[in-house]
């Protein structure tokens, strides 16, 4: 930056300077001899006629530094001072014309007398060319410390512009050093250059992406690892106990158990993978399933873990239509989370309400316990310090991705509620919103 700021001063400064020392240097020079000039021509207007006989003249005082002298047309000095002999300037100004000319080391100017149209004598008029010179030289000084300090000024200015233009891309490497690092949370600030800033906030949006993508993919380990360990728990159990039987009848049970166990291990994969999937990429929508059946099947499923545990589930449909129909696999694993919480962090009995609210269908899920925390739905933290803090927050995700929301509604005691919207499908019943 500052080398080609550098070089464009250099450049300009060179193409103004040379041109203008040598207008300066002319005009210099054309001012001298328009004095001389002006001496000469001053010097021809005293002269008389009579000098010839002996009249004496009286030239005026002659430049500084210079001679002012009349000579005759024998180019013999008559009056002032300068060569004793006329030089060739002299006798050119015999012809009735004025000479400027350069005649050794002095400028020269020559100035005919005439009386009668008749060239009777000639004023010459010298200055010493080393007087142009060096008042030539200084103005040239002064140029060139012009020219030095505008380089300088270019210099600085060009210095603190590539500061200015260095620093937003300084911290730009500084981010994506601290990226290389690890940490994905490192954000390029924006600066007062617009070609900087896009390159800034493509740099963010491309780390946003990365940031999110990396998100969905540990998110979706964690959610796998959280709702397959349960399941996978207790198929291995209900295998156990079907090959500790010898009776054919009595196995058939706990083979049908675990193929119900398998099937819902199915579901929670599809749904995990539903919920993984980029906000920009298309969603399959859930298939739909009446609210009774649903909740039909999760009493089935869940009332010996709370029987076993010594607990009470109760399920009721309330105020929820006979065709309402919600999508069956979401909604079930949001429900199952939620139970299962109730059944590891809350007590007593537990009750799972549905309400018709319209244009949704409102799940409760209750029990007799309270809850303390004022995060329950964030990833990694639990209120009483156990467990992973997966499930409500993987619970809070499905919901939205459903277009509807899970809250917290009661703390003592704790309830959960879910809010799933409705509409009206072709066939003129009413649906939860699958698409998400």
């Amino acid at each position: 930056m500052v080398r080609v700021a550098l070089t464009a001063a250099l450049v300009a400064v060179v193409l103004l300077a040379v041109p203008l020392a040598l207008a300066i240097r002319s005009s210099l020079y054309a001012d001298q001899r328009d004095t001389l000039e002006r001496a000469a021509l001053s010097g021809a207007v005293r002269v008389s006629p009579d000098y010839t006989t002996g009249d004496p003249v009286e030239l005026p005082a002659p430049p500084s530094g210079g001679h002012l002298g009349l000579y005759d047309t024998q180019l013999r000095l008559r009056a002032g001072s300068g060569p004793r002999t006329g030089d060739a300037a002299v006798r050119q100004a015999l012809g009735a014309r004025v000479v400027r000319s350069h005649s050794g080391d002095d400028l020269t100017v020559t100035v005919p007398v005439s009386h009668a149209e008749q060239v009777i004598g000639v004023v010459r008029a010298s200055s010493p060319t080393a007087a142009v010179r060096n008042r030539v030289l200084a103005v040239w000084a002064v140029l060139a410390g012009a020219c030095a300090l505008a380089l300088t000024v270019a210099v600085l200015v060009a210095r603190r512009q590539a500061r200015v233009l260095a620093a937003p891309l300084e911290d730009l490497s500084r981010h994506s050093r601290a990226v290389t690092a690890g940490d994905l949370s490192a954000r390029a600030a924006p600066s007062s250059i617009a070609e900087i800033d896009q390159v800034a906030r493509t740099h963010n949006e491309m780390l946003h992406s990365l940031t999110e993508l990396l998100r969905h993919e540990r998110d979706f380990t964690a959610n796998a690892s959280h709702q397959l360990r349960t399941p996978l728990t207790g198929l291995q159990l209900t295998l156990e106990a079907g090959l500790a039987q010898d009776d054919e009848a009595r196995l058939r049970p706990a083979l049908e158990e675990a193929l119900a166990t398998t099937r819902r291990l199915h579901g929670t994969v599809e749904e995990v993978l539903r919920l993984s999937r980029s906000p920009g990429l298309p969603r399959t929508p859930a298939p739909s399933e009446p609210v009774a059946r649903l909740l039909g099947e999760t009493e089935e499923h869940w009332h010996g873990l709370f029987a076993h545990d010594g607990r009470r589930l109760l399920c009721t449909t309330g105020e929820a239509p006979d065709d309402a129909r919600v999508p069956g696999a979401p909604v079930a694993e949001i429900l199952g989370i939620l139970l299962d919480n109730a059944r590891v962090h809350g007590r007593g009995t537990v009750r799972l309400t549905v309400r018709d609210l319209g244009d949704a269908l409102a799940f409760d899920v209750a029990d007799e316990g309270g809850i303390e925390t004022t995060r329950p739905f964030e990833r990694g933290h639990t209120g009483d310090g156990e467990g992973e803090g997966i499930g409500l927050a993987l619970a809070r995700d499905l919901a939205v991705s459903l277009g509807g929301r899970l809250s917290l509604t009661g703390r003592r005691p704790t309830t959960f509620t879910v809010l799933v919207p409705v509409r009206q499908d072709e066939t003129g019943g009413e649906t939860g919103d699958a698409g998400g």
